[in-house]
């Protein structure tokens, strides 16, 4: 069941996870871009895409089930970038709600003895987290990121450079320009991350946006409530 709210909008902000050395900084100046890791959905080659944008801590695989549903459901809609959804974010800094840094810390503190069977590492893992980190599914897309390397257990996130940056990261990047199409801000109920606090910002960078909420649903809201999330997005589409 989706909850609506006045229009009202935001996107979530871009940041740089590893800075260079400073020497190095210090005789760059021009800023390069980044390869993008990415997977591409089906889709026909006359139409723009709809681009899916995950979160901290997340991978290209993080959509792989939404983006097929809706490629599945919604094949008929065309313009799909000349619109914005930003899910269970505003453009204000989240760090006063966010418990990341927690997140963090309790990543940093597993141990796991080299060898094991990925099936005993990552309950292991589990099992190290639950104290921090209570909720399931919230363990369970953390999970994601252990992978094994030549034997041993690690975080394929850089946790330090995270750590470090994470106020950077909880930040909104200073806009003077509006943007101006149509936005949909769509929160989980549950979550604390777009607040009615928000509302003034959310207009005042994005004044054709609109606010609603997924009943039941936490930040993770497309894990949360699948059917509801995809729905709310392709509602928000435009028609054939």
């Amino acid at each position: 069941m989706l909850r609506r709210l006045p229009r009202a909008g935001a996107a979530a902000p871009p940041w740089r996870l590893r800075p260079p050395p400073l020497a190095a900084a210090a005789a760059r100046s021009v800023v390069t871009a980044v390869p993008l890791a990415h997977v591409e959905v089906g889709g026909c080659g006359d139409r723009l895409p709809l681009v899916l944008l995950h979160g901290l801590f997340g991978s290209h695989g993080n959509f792989q089930a939404v983006a097929k549903a809706l490629v599945r459901r919604g094949s008929g809609k065309p313009d799909l970038v000349e619109r914005l959804i930003s899910v269970d974010i505003s453009p204000i800094s989240t760090a006063p709600v966010s418990e990341f840094s927690a997140y963090i810390s309790a990543m940093k503190s597993v141990k796991i003895p080299d060898g094991l069977p990925r099936s005993v590492a990552r309950q292991l893992a589990d099992d190290q987290l639950r104290p921090v980190v209570q909720l399931p599914q919230l363990r369970q897309f953390l999970l994601t990121n252990l992978v094994e390397v030549e034997g041993r257990y690690i975080w394929r996130v850089n946790l330090e450079a995270i750590s470090h940056h994470l106020a950077d990261i909880m930040n909104f990047p200073a806009f003077r320009k509006s943007y101006p199409g149509p936005a949909l801000f769509l929160g989980g109920s549950n979550s604390p991350y777009i607040s009615s606090k928000d509302y003034p910002e959310i207009q005042r960078f994005f004044p054709k946006a609109e606010v609603q909420y997924i009943e039941g649903a936490g930040h993770i809201v497309h894990q949360d409530k699948f059917e509801e999330f995809i729905t709310a997005v392709l509602n928000f589409l435009p028609p054939p």
